[in-house]
This record gives C-alpha cells, structure tokens and sequence, in this order.
C-alpha cells in the first residue's frame, strides 16, 4: 500500500505542479512528440552545452501519466550528460517492461514511482512518450534542430 500510495503523491505532485511545463526560451533542440493510441501530445525542448544538458522544458497536453512521466524525466536529466539521460531512459524502459533491477530502479530516483505501470498496458505509452523523445533529441539532433 505504501509503494501505491507514494505513486499517486509523486505522479499527482508532478501533474498539479509540473516545474518543467513552460516554453524553454533561446536555442535548443525541440521535437514533437505523439502518442496516437490516446492523443498525448508533447513537444520536448532541451538546452545542451557541451554534452550537458544544461536546461529542459516541456509543453503539451496529455494525461496525468504522460505529464507527470515528462516532468520526472526533466528532474531526472537536466544537468546530466547525453550519455548519462540516455542509459537513465534505457533504465526507465526496462523497468516499464519489468526488466531493472531494484538497484536501477533505485537510480531513476522518482522516476521509479512510476513501475507499476508496466502492469497497466494501455499506459505504457504514456508513461515512455516524453523519454521515447528524449531519445529521439539526444540520438538525432538533426530532426529536432528549429522546431518549437
């Protein structure tokens, strides 16, 4: 019970206050992304310096999960290298999928929170959208250079 009731604190936190929902001023990279299943709609911006990413933001709209799962990863990733966001989202997959340990599940911090959505199907996709686009920025920039 403790575990579910710390999931709806972290992920009703995040969604009511997001600290990352906001337009992310100046250059960076920005890049849409979708879920057509439920109509989950984000548009990631990030700032990287040097290999850190230095800043991030978010906008959109989705459900609570979707929100809620782009806000965590934000907290999670800025002032990190790419390298460093991209083995955390790798983390964060395999925990969807049931396949982290409690140790790496340790280290998404609360991110973790979100784990028992792997028993939820339907929201999967919702809890990976604005990591899949994480991705998707840090693995190739060039298709998100000038969008906002």
């Amino acid at each position: 019970m403790e575990s579910r009731t710390f999931y709806n604190e972290v992920l009703t936190e995040h969604n009511v206050r997001p600290a990352h929902k906001r337009a992310l001023e100046g250059e960076c990279f920005s890049l849409e992304g979708v879920n057509p299943s439920c109509g989950d709609d984000i548009t990631l911006s990030l700032r990287v310096e040097d290999g850190v990413i230095v800043d991030g933001a978010f906008e959109g709209d989705g459900c609570a999960i979707s929100q809620a799962s782009a806000d965590i990863m934000l907290d999670l990733v800025i002032g990190r290298t790419k390298d460093e966001a991209l083995r955390l989202s790798d983390l964060f997959r395999r925990m969807i999928q049931g396949a982290a340990s409690e140790a790496e599940i340790e280290e998404l911090e609360e991110a973790g929170a979100l784990r028992d959505v792997s028993h939820m199907p339907a929201r999967v996709k919702c809890a990976v959208l604005g990591w899949h686009t994480l991705d998707e920025i840090l693995r190739n920039p060039d298709k998100a250079v000038g969008q906002r």
